[in-house]
């Protein structure tokens, strides 16, 4: 999102979706972001403006993203916008040989043989992460994701929207995983892109904490409690303060004083836009209801404390929509009173309560809880042990569900 004067909360909105450019027939990885900013906009730049979209470069230099070029008004309609970039971009990558390629991780990439960096432009940023973090491995360099963007209007709306968001993003995975293979194989998890993300700036550990944010409510607090600690425990390595800034902080939702909102950072990226405003969709709607209190005043949810979140994190990552909810306060505050249920009912329940039966986005949705998350759907095409054939076979299924804008059943 770009700075402009601040919509008021659930206003404005802002998607930025990521996807890895690949060989056409291997499904490699190519690393050939600059030439398609070249092919699009005549001169190699880190952002290409159109009208009210952008395309913009990556860490990598494989991976493209996709955004609206500043806050919309409603979600409504975004996933046919993208869908029509989409098509744009595989069109100029077609005569490269190459294509888009959806979900959170490419399958068999190495990434400490085949990262390149972004070299132009913004690159003294990446340079920077790179010496201090070293960028070749998986959680730098084979992480895509969906960004969602949510605007605030003063500080008694960042307060209403922040401790809503925490209390959602536990349980993102259930509905959003899309990662669960590495190096050709299972790794045991649906959403290894997280697992990845949660430990790739370890040497500097505040700067992610515990993935959910701290419970605070002003900007001041905010400041306070995690960017100052970011800024101050990053500096011994970043003498020059390239990294001073907002955007340095990589808990699960950021607080982006500059934007005057709140990105959240932990949904993979989906098999097609449809999908990935889908689960924004049901995101927003569940938010509307927890900043409403329609079911616990703000003062119980702001109440909430981190642990029991970030145990529930780390059980989602693995398990996502079968992981096991038996927190009863946690539940209560989303209006349930079972003692127990998984991630996936949770979801089912949920959107019942909150999502419009004619949603534009609901069919999708359904898919997803009918079926599971991606992950799941890849898992049950691919098998536990894949060759590296079968996986060909399936990721050419997904680049086409991308290309199609359909959603992918196993």
């Amino acid at each position: 999102m770009v700075k402009v004067a601040a919509p008021h909360i659930f206003a404005g909105f802002g998607v930025e979706l990521e996807y890895m450019i690949v060989r056409q027939d291997s499904l490699d990885i190519l690393p050939a972001a600059d030439e398609l900013l070249l092919a699009v906009a005549g001169r190699v730049q880190n952002e290409v403006e159109m009208d009210d979209f952008a395309w913009s470069n990556e860490l990598a230099l494989h991976v493209v993203e996709l955004k609206t070029n500043g806050p919309v008004a409603t979600l409504a309609g975004v996933a046919d916008r993208f869908q029509e970039h989409v098509g744009r971009v595989n069109t100029l990558l077609d005569g490269m040989g190459a294509r888009l390629m959806p979900t959170a991780m490419h399958p068999w990439m190495d990434p400490h043989r085949e990262t390149r960096l972004w070299p132009h432009g913004s690159r003294v940023i990446y340079e920077a992460y790179n010496r201090i973090f070293g960028c070749q491995g998986h959680g730098w360099s084979n992480v895509q994701s969906t960004h969602l963007n949510l605007a605030f209007n003063g500080d008694d709306e960042f307060g209403r929207l922040h401790a809503a968001i925490r209390l959602l993003l536990p349980v993102l995975p259930a509905l959003a995983a899309s990662s669960p293979l590495v190096g050709g194989r299972a790794s045991g998890m649906l959403d290894t892109r997280l697992e990845y993300y949660r430990s790739n700036q370890q040497r500097v550990p505040s700067i992610s904490g515990a993935v959910i944010p701290e419970p605070a409510y002003t900007r001041k607090d905010y400041e306070e409690m995690i960017l100052s600690r970011n800024y101050e425990d990053i500096a011994p390595y970043d003498p020059d303060g390239i990294l001073q800034f907002e955007w340095l902080n990589s808990r699960g939702a950021i607080a982006r004083f500059d934007r005057s909102a709140i990105e959240i950072r932990l949904l993979d990226i989906q098999e097609c836009p449809k999908a990935d405003l889908a689960v924004a969709s049901a995101i927003v709607a569940a938010l509307q209801a927890l900043v409403a209190e329609r079911w616990q005043p703000f003062a119980a949810q702001a109440a909430f404390a981190v642990a029991p979140l970030a145990d529930l994190f780390l059980s989602a990552i693995r398990e996502a929509d079968r992981t096991v909810i038996a927190d009863r306060n946690f539940l209560a505050l989303f209006g349930m009173q079972e003692k127990k249920m998984t991630a996936g009912e949770f979801w089912q329940a949920l959107v019942a309560k909150t999502v419009k039966t004619d949603d534009p986005y609901r069919p999708a949705l359904e898919v997803i809880l009918r079926q599971g998350p991606l992950g799941r759907r890849i898992l049950a095409a691919v098998g536990s042990e894949p060759s590296h054939d079968q996986l060909h076979e399936v990721y050419g299924r997904l680049c086409g569900c991308l290309a199609a804008g359909e959603m992918f059943t196993a």
